[in-house]
C-alpha cells in the first residue's frame, strides 16, 4: 500500500470544508490539473454529503473517514462510514443512463452517483455488513490515461 493522507471528521456538513482544502493539497502535489481537481472536489463532497445525510439518524453522531492515496498515476479517495448501509446494486451504466430522458423520468436519489461517476475515472460502492458504507473515487492523472491507451 502505498502512504496515504487520512481524516476523520465529524459526520456534520461544516467540515466539508476541510476535506476540500485537504483534496486540493494532495492533487495539487500530485500534479493533477485544477479542471480535474474541482471535479474531484464535487465529487468527494457529493459521497461525503452521502454519508452526512444517510448515514446515521439525527440523534445518532458519527464521523466520516476520508482517505488519500496517490501512487502509479492516479488518486484514490476513500470515503467510509459507520451508519446505516444501504443496497446498492451496479448497474450497467447504459442501461441506468439519464441522457435522453427527461428530469421528470429520474427518481429521487441516486443521482449522486451519477455525479461522481461521470466526474471520475472509477467509483466502487462497497457495503460492509450492513454498518456503513464506503465509497472509493479514483482519478487518473491525464498523462497517465493516454500512457494506458498507447499500450492497447
Amino acid at each position: 500500500m502505498s502512504p496515504y493522507i487520512g481524516l476523520t471528521i465529524p459526520a456534520k456538513a461544516e467540515y466539508l470544508d476541510i476535506v476540500r482544502l485537504t483534496l486540493y493539497g494532495v492533487a495539487t502535489k500530485a500534479g493533477f490539473s485544477f479542471e480535474d481537481i474541482e471535479d474531484m472536489k464535487v465529487a468527494v463532497a457529493e459521497a461525503c454529503n452521502n454519508a452526512i445525510l444517510h448515514a446515521y439518524s439525527h440523534d445518532q453522531s458519527g464521523t466520516v473517514e476520508v482517505q488519500f492515496e496517490h501512487s502509479s498515476g492516479n488518486l484514490r479517495i476513500s470515503v467510509k462510514d459507520e451508519g446505516n448501509s444501504f443496497n446498492y446494486v451496479q448497474t450497467d451504466a447504459e442501461a441506468s443512463s439519464l441522457h435522453h430522458k427527461s428530469i421528470s423520468e429520474a427518481t429521487v436519489g441516486g443521482l449522486g452517483l451519477f455525479l461522481m461517476q461521470a466526474l471520475m475515472d472509477d467509483v466502487q460502492v462497497l457495503t460492509h455488513s450492513g454498518k456503513g458504507t464506503e465509497v472509493i473515487l479514483t482519478k487518473q492523472l491525464a498523462g497517465q490515461l493516454n500512457r494506458k491507451e498507447e499500450m492497447v
